[in-house]
């Protein structure tokens, strides 16, 4: 059972995990709920100063959760730190939202649930939604008493490593398992090397991983930022050959995307078997004698 109970909004009906959406009328009706923790977490980390949701919590994925040192994230000491930082405790409920369809909403979620968090939810249309309804922000930035988390170690089902990538690689060109580049068409065509803006998530070469389709992430949200249908989703990524049936690793560029690709297959299409590949692009395109195809 979790923390919060919460009927499925008519939104969410026939999410395989409904649960995991909540809109912004529940938000707004739990802003003052103890058990009920928010996060923001946006790719553009100066909007929670702009404004954000009262009592929300700022998740920077440039400093919160990233190892100081090496390229990986942190640990499970450092994800508890972090729990009882933002006053979080193992029975929170947790509700993130964003900017950009919650692109980085849906990646803290992934990172949540790789430690074990049970009750993580994100708020259906993020930043976009709550604005156009013309709801509240605040500029105070909440103070909670320290907690004492306990995380799990981490989850790597729903992680991929390079090697598990190249041991996948006979069973996607035979149509067993599914890649998934959730990238732009240009990114994945090669034509666009590195996103403007982020050069330094490059790569020496760009293209795609061999027999990976294309399906960019944002393909799954609707214009107000809300997720779309089952159905439409359900078409979306089976016309592509990526089927529940299959084992399916997603990647982007460093894993942001495609977490929010995850996120779709495994919360709203309840697939059974997929893996966020974090290293994505910036660790494939740079690895010595690694495969690549370019063009469509």
């Amino acid at each position: 059972m979790t923390s919060v109970e919460t009927q499925p909004s008519g939104a969410s009906q026939g999410y395989a995990h409904p649960e995991v959406l909540v809109d912004t009328e529940w938000v707004a009706a739990h802003l003052d709920d103890p058990s009920v923790r928010i996060v923001e977490a946006d790719e553009d980390p100066l909007l929670y100063e702009v404004g954000h949701i009262r009592h929300a919590v700022k998740l920077d994925w440039h400093t919160d959760v990233q190892d100081p040192v090496r390229r990986d994230f942190i640990d499970q000491a450092g994800f508890e730190a972090l729990m009882s930082r933002y006053g979080i405790s193992n029975d929170t409920t947790v509700v993130f939202y964003g900017d950009k369809n919650n692109w980085y909403a849906a990646y803290s979620f992934w990172l949540f649930k790789l430690y074990g968090h049970k009750d993580a939810r994100l708020m259906n249309g993020g930043r976009a939604k709550w604005e156009a309804e013309g709801r509240e922000y605040v500029k105070d930035v909440p103070q909670f008493s320290p907690t004492e988390y306990h995380a799990q170690p981490a989850n790597l089902s729903l992680r991929a490593f390079r090697r598990q990538v190249e041991d996948l690689l006979d069973r996607v060109q035979s149509g067993e398992a599914a890649l998934v580049d959730v990238r732009s068409n240009d990114e994945y065509t090669g034509k666009l090397l590195h996103m403007v803006n982020y050069p330094q998530e490059g790569a020496q070469r760009g293209g795609h991983i061999p027999g990976a389709q294309n399906i960019p992430w944002a393909t799954a949200a609707n214009p107000d930022g809300t997720f779309k249908s089952p159905e439409e989703l359900q078409a979306i990524y089976g016309g592509k050959g990526v089927t529940p049936d299959k084992p399916v690793i997603a990647y982007c560029r460093i894993g942001e995307r495609s977490a929010h690709t995850w996120f779709v297959l495994t919360q709203l299409l309840g697939y059974p078997d997929v893996r966020n590949y974090d290293g994505s692009w910036t660790e494939w395109g740079n690895l010595v004698g690694a495969p690549i195809e370019k063009g469509e």
